[in-house]
């Protein structure tokens, strides 16, 4: 059964060659917002890996950290440095406490990682994870049928939409890709 983390809303969407990832920047601590400008999505292995978490700001930051560690043991192998981090997170004594979840993806595959020893490879262009997450899903889902919007546009688009419904998600956007625009400035 997955936690749900208060405070977060990641989105990953894919479409073409390109992955973008993006996440709102509100943390919240109980009833009131105690950070509206932090940076939940990322960039790992020079700029090859996308990484977002939901939970704990000093957790996520810690099992962000792990995982590199295993993604350069493993060469930059997703899957591989995934199934290390998780099965560290589910039996070391310290980061089996961990309270996180994360989305990780490349060019490839997109995870969900969790400290309950998930590692779901997500079906479909979209994936989410946080207390807006649903709703972020759902338009990124409904954005990729109905448009033609590169995956970058959709991933900050879907934030935005949950914002203006779950009081937990802000409209402060990180939004990191991967993946090549043809000369024409257009997705692969």
């Amino acid at each position: 059964m997955f936690t749900l983390f208060h405070g977060t809303t990641i989105v990953c969407v894919r479409r073409g060659s390109r992955v973008a990832m993006a996440g709102d920047g509100q943390i919240t601590l109980g009833t009131q917002v105690a950070k509206a400008t932090a940076r939940k999505v990322r960039t790992l292995l020079n700029g090859k890996i996308l990484t977002g978490f939901a939970g704990s700001t000093a957790d996520a930051m810690n099992l962000l950290e792990k995982f590199e560690q295993c993604l350069e043991q493993e060469k930059g192998d997703l899957m591989k440095g995934a199934i290390k981090l998780v099965r560290e997170w589910r039996t070391d004594k310290i980061l089996r406490k961990l309270e996180a979840m994360m989305l990780v993806a490349n060019t490839e595959m997109t995870l969900l990682l969790s400290g309950a020893g998930d590692i779901i490879e997500t079906e479909g262009n979209a994936a989410s994870i946080g207390s807006g997450g649903g709703f972020a899903l759902a338009a990124a889902r409904a954005l990729l049928e109905a448009t033609d919007m590169p995956a970058e546009d959709i991933a900050r688009r879907s934030i935005e939409l949950a914002s203006e419904i779950c009081i937990y998600t802000n409209n402060h956007i990180t939004v990191e890709v991967l993946g090549e625009k043809n000369k024409h400035g257009k997705n692969n």
